[in-house]
């Protein structure tokens, strides 16, 4: 179970790469109206206010068109910013920065948009010991980009795919024939990685208490039976168990506080990567 991003994803470069070979593809046929020889400055502006994430992809974007662009912030990865904030001004060759502006803006549109809703999580959970954990409900090809992001509008990192930790779910179950078979052959894999389950009532919840299991997740508990929930794990916990108690299922910031006034550890909430809205951000040309 990750819990901070601790460096830029190692597919940094190769999704910028990407990106500008949808866009650019055999080249940017509009950019040569203007010289190859002149120079531009540009200001990058936030028109709403918005927690801003994806310098990174953002900077790449320029660094793989021409290494000559400079790039200047005026704000911090994950700094809160207000509308009409200026967020970071540019210099170098006028193709490349009429070439790099959409990809550019795309990443930092996006990233910023994660970051932003995720903060808006975290402040309304604020006081309470629930972390906003995410889910693999991402958009394809930007599930690091976004899981970074996440980190910087204050949330934590679930398992970053199929292949860093084990979750057992209701379909998993199903197949092995009930969730205590299920655990078990999961702890006989001996994968080396966490071993985490959902659980649908409160009759598997003490099956994977009993197995000790990394996490536990409820998946549409009504608030009663998630205290009872959260009374099992802390015994659990007492008597020198490890178990965390996740909660997932439909949850909007409205309801958010409710669930994490019961006492539950995490939150998991798909909405902060899979219903992405990008900040609204432009950038503006100033001459040479």
């Amino acid at each position: 179970m990750r819990t901070r991003a601790p460096f830029v994803p190692d597919d940094l470069h190769a999704t910028v790469q990407h990106a500008l070979a949808e866009d650019v593809g055999s080249g940017d046929v509009t950019a040569r109206l203007v010289p190859a020889e002149q120079k531009s400055s540009a200001r990058v502006i936030a028109r709403e206010a918005a927690v801003i994430c994806g310098q990174p992809w953002f900077d790449d974007v320029f660094a793989r068109l021409d290494r000559t662009v400079e790039v200047r912030w005026e704000v911090q990865e994950g700094a809160h910013v207000e509308a009409e904030q200026l967020l970071c001004t540019l210099h170098g060759p006028a193709r490349a920065l009429l070439t790099g502006e959409r990809t550019a803006l795309n990443f930092l549109q996006t990233l910023s948009g994660t970051a932003t809703a995720v903060r808006r999580y975290v402040d309304a959970v604020a006081g309470t010991n629930a972390k906003i954990v995410d889910t693999r409900k991402t958009l394809p090809g930007l599930r690091n980009a976004q899981k970074y992001a996440v980190v910087f509008g204050g949330g934590v990192n679930h398992r970053i795919g199929l292949y860093d930790g084990i979750l057992i779910k209701e379909n998993h179950i199903a197949a092995a024939g009930g969730i205590r078979q299920a655990i078990a052959n999961a702890q006989a894999l001996k994968a080396g990685v966490p071993l985490m389950t959902e659980a649908e009532d409160l009759e598997e919840a003490r099956a994977a208490l009993a197995a000790d299991v990394d996490l536990l997740l409820v998946d549409d508990f009504p608030l009663e039976q998630l205290r009872e929930a959260v009374k099992l794990v802390r015994a659990h916990r007492a008597g020198g168990g490890k178990t965390v108690l996740e909660y997932s299922g439909n949850t909007t910031l409205g309801n958010v506080r409710a669930i994490a006034e019961t006492g539950v550890d995490r939150i998991a909430v798909g909405a902060i990567t899979k219903h992405v809205h990008a900040v609204d951000i432009s950038m503006r040309f100033s001459g040479g």
